[in-house]
């Protein structure tokens, strides 16, 4: 059995928003560490206070979850902490060894853990300049 870690940030508190954000960290999850939902023991989703529009576990209800115990939480309310975060803990069954874990960080929370060996990371693409900003 082994842990692996998520987070993703919103641009806003909308539903539909929270259900990509919340499915895409899954998915990712899946494919960096070669998962399927069979291999899932239970998932812990943490949103920050300013998340309220959806449970975060109701996206991976959507992506087949129905039978893997889920829970959500609220993440601590510290007050230099990153805004509209969704976190997420699997515990996996999984044959690969602890190094070999793969955790995923999306958009904004890509800043959160860069101390982790093994990362797949997606920071948001900056705007791209106007032409007419010269």
């Amino acid at each position: 059995m082994r842990a692996v870690r998520g987070a993703t940030q919103l641009d806003a508190d909308d539903r539909d928003h929270m259900l990509e954000r919340v499915a895409e960290m899954v998915l990712d999850a899946m494919e960096a560490n070669g998962l399927v939902v069979d291999d899932f023991i239970s998932v812990i989703f943490t949103a920050t206070s300013d998340l309220v529009s959806e449970f975060p576990a109701y996206a991976a209800r959507q992506l087949g979850f129905g039978e893997v115990p889920l829970l959500c939480a609220r993440e601590l309310e510290i007050a230099s902490s990153m805004p509209r975060v969704v976190r997420m803990l699997a515990h996996v069954e999984t044959d690969l060894p602890r190094a070999d874990i793969t955790h995923v960080y999306l958009h904004g929370a890509a800043a959160l853990r860069r101390d982790l060996t093994r990362v797949r990371a997606t920071p948001d693409e900056p705007d791209e300049p106007d032409a007419s900003d010269g």
